[in-house]
Order: structure tokens, then C-alpha cells, then sequence
């Protein structure tokens, strides 16, 4: 149970990425919401691999409170990474974040930065989804920068018939999937805007605290009770994934290619991911056993999903904050809190073929019980 935090990830050499750039002057770079988990593993692949001679890093929270690792840490200190404090909701303030400095302006600018805090309204989500990403993309275009990469949501349809294509049907259902739809297709309405979007599956790794580690401390909850791990759904319920270090390659890979210009790309891996074969390795990790609930107990779930998710959540947060205690942490990032749009019986099930047809390969080619396991390290 003292193993609760951010383990240092080397990010191998990206296929090609460094003899890319070869000779020619590296390009500069903006990363929006560097500091959050995708942004800070995308700035140790750009800096670890030299593919770049600037980043700026654009947040509203700095470094310091950011719950970096050692590794980011340091990455976050050396010359070529700036950082700059910003909230993007602000016209002004975005405009200042992505300011020209003296000697030239950046090549590419990347957004990371989204409000995914779970619970809030429609307005909230409005403001830190649609109006963030279009100020950044406005401010973007009249730079005229190489490309600005949106990273979107893999939550665009919930079918598990056949796995979900770029250009299927469109029924997002989660808040974040909703407000980024509505990017998606106000980004085409921007005169001299270059852009590329990404969907990500489910993203894990280092840093992760909100897609797969609720997953892991709910494990870790149900070994400090002594109890079974009961889930919803049942094991074919499709969650697919891609490991953090695939989507900050996939990312620089499609940002560097005049033929992604204006598409939007799925970014998963290629192991068709499902809750089966996560809970299989939670249960492992801790040596528990898991069942799923009966179908008499889901047809009262789909009744009073609120009340459910509430009681579960209870559940798991009082053993979590005493085996904190009894452990010694003081402080952790780490929560077994799920929200309960990402409880629904719905499907992430996506098609990687055109990310594949760019002759991008993965590093990763699904999940794993050492790759679950990287956020998990001593404090």
C-alpha cells in the first residue's frame, strides 16, 4: 500500500523520429496543458528524443503543485522548456501564451488542455472544452503555425458491433466527448488554420490518474478490505487503450506529415481492450478475485444509476483514505473515485487501421500487467 505514485517512464526512440529532423533547425514547439499527464509525457518524448529546440509549456497550474515525477521534474528545468502560466478560457490571456518572441514564433502547437474535471455543469464544460480549444486554435491560425494538433476523445459512439471509424456515426456520450465533437467541427470554420485532430482510447502510463489508476486503487481498496472486487457489465465490455508513450508518438508522427492535414485520427492500440482482460490484471497486480454483478442487480442499475454510483463510490473512498493512513501517505493525487458517465454500459471500441495506413507502429501493442502497473512506485 506505500506504493502509490508516479514511476519515471523511459520513452524509447520514436521509429525515424530523430533522422526526421536530421540537420535542419529542430522546430519549437507549444504544448497546451503541458503539465497535465499527456502534456508532460509528450515534453520528456520531445526533449529525450532532441526532436525539438523549444517547448513552451502553457498551463494554469504550475510545475510545482503539479504532482511531477522526478523525471519530469527535471526535464521541466532545463533551457529549452519554458513555462508559462495562463488560463486559456481568456482571449487575452491565450494570446499572451502563445506570444512571438524575438528570433521567431513556434511550428507547432498542441492541445492537451481540457476542463476533465468529473461533475460539473454544461456551462463549465463549455467554457474549458469548446471555448479553450477555439481561442487557442484562433490564436493558432494567425500565427500560421505548421499545425495545430486538437486532441479530441475517443468516446464519440458506443457500439460494440463493429470498432468505431473516424468517419462513423457521431453520438458522443460523455461531456468531454460532446464539447470536443463540437471543436472537431467549428476547427474547420477557421480561415488559415492548420490542424490535425487525435482520439485517444482510454490513455495510460506514467501520470495517469484518471483513465486506468482508479482502476488500480479500486484493486488496492478490495485487498486492504479482504473482500471479492465486484464490477459492472461483465467482461466483454469493450475498453480499449492506448499507453501514453503510443499517443505522444502518434501525435508527433501525424503533426510532421502534410497528408494528415484537416483528418482526424483514432489513436489505440491493438489489443482490443476489455474490462475482462483489465479486471484479469488488477486481479493479478493483487492477488484478489473479481466477479460481475448479476443481470437482476444491472436491470436495477439502470434504474437509479446515480444512487449506484454514489454508494460505490462511499465504498471505496473511506478504505482508501485509511489505508493511506495505515500506510503512511500523507498526500496522494491518486483516487478510486469513477465518475458516472465512465460507469455506463456503453462501449469504446475503435478502429485503428488509419493511424496504421500512415505507417505509424506501435511500442506498445496492448495491455499488460508491467505496463498497468508503471504508475505505481514507492513515494
Amino acid at each position: 500500500m506505500a506504493e502509490l505514485y508516479l514511476k519515471p517512464l523511459p520513452i524509447p526512440v520514436g521509429v525515424g523520429m530523430a533522422a526526421e529532423v536530421g540537420d535542419m533547425i529542430k522546430p519549437r514547439v507549444v504544448i497546451l496543458g503541458g503539465c497535465g499527464f499527456i502534456g508532460r509525457n509528450l515534453v520528456q518524448y520531445l526533449i529525450e528524443n532532441d526532436l525539438v529546440s523549444t517547448v513552451r509549456v502553457v498551463d494554469k497550474v504550475p510545475p510545482q503543485t503539479a504532482w511531477l515525477n522526478e523525471k519530469h521534474q527535471r526535464l521541466f528545468n532545463i533551457p529549452k522548456v519554458q513555462f508559462k502560466s495562463a488560463n486559456l478560457i481568456s482571449p487575452a490571456s491565450c494570446q499572451s501564451a502563445l506570444s512571438v518572441e524575438e528570433g521567431g514564433g513556434f511550428d507547432y502547437v498542441i492541445n492537451c488542455a481540457c476542463e476533465t474535471k468529473p461533475g460539473q455543469t454544461d456551462p463549465v464544460y463549455r467554457e474549458g472544452i469548446l471555448k479553450l480549444s477555439l481561442n487557442c486554435a484562433v490564436e493558432a491560425a494567425k500565427l500560421n503555425v505548421k499545425r495545430f494538433v486538437e486532441v479530441s476523445s475517443g468516446h464519440m459512439c458506443s457500439s460494440n458491433k463493429v470498432p468505431h471509424k473516424e468517419d462513423g456515426k457521431i453520438e458522443p456520450w460523455t461531456y468531454l466527448a460532446k464539447f470536443k465533437r463540437q471543436v472537431e467541427e467549428e476547427l474547420h470554420n477557421i480561415a488559415g488554420l492548420n490542424f490535425t485532430i487525435v482520439r485517444p482510447a482510454i490513455v495510460y502510463g506514467i501520470g495517469d490518474r484518471h483513465g486506468l489508476v482508479p482502476r488500480l486503487v479500486i484493486g488496492a481498496v478490495y485487498k486492504h478490505l479482504g473482500e471479492m472486487m465486484k464490477l459492472l457489465w461483465g467482461k466483454d465490455l469493450k475498453m480499449n487503450t492506448i499507453h501514453v508513450t503510443d499517443l505522444c508518438r502518434a501525435i508527433w508522427h501525424l503533426a510532421l506529415r502534410d497528408d494528415t492535414l484537416s483528418q482526424i485520427y483514432n489513436v489505440v492500440d491493438k489489443g482490443d481492450t476489455t474490462q475482462g482482460m483489465i479486471s484479469n490484471l488488477v486481479s493479478e497486480i493483487f492477488n484478489i478475485n473479481h466477479d460481475y454483478w448479476s443481470s437482476i442487480n444491472l436491470s436495477l442499475c439502470k434504474l437509479d444509476m446515480a444512487s449506484l454510483v454514489d454508494e460505490v463510490n462511499d465504498k471505496h473512498l473511506g478504505p482508501w483514505a485509511e489505508a493511506c493512513t495505515q500506510s503512511g501517505v500523507e498526500n496522494t493525487p491518486l483516487t478510486p473515485y469513477i465518475d458516472q458517465e465512465l460507469l455506463y454500459n456503453k462501449h469504446l471500441y475503435m478502429d485503428p487501421s488509419k493511424l496504421e495506413s500512415t505507417g505509424f507502429s506501435w511500442l506498445v501493442l496492448q495491455i499488460s500487467r508491467d505496463k498497468l502497473q508503471e504508475p505505481w512506485a514507492s513515494v
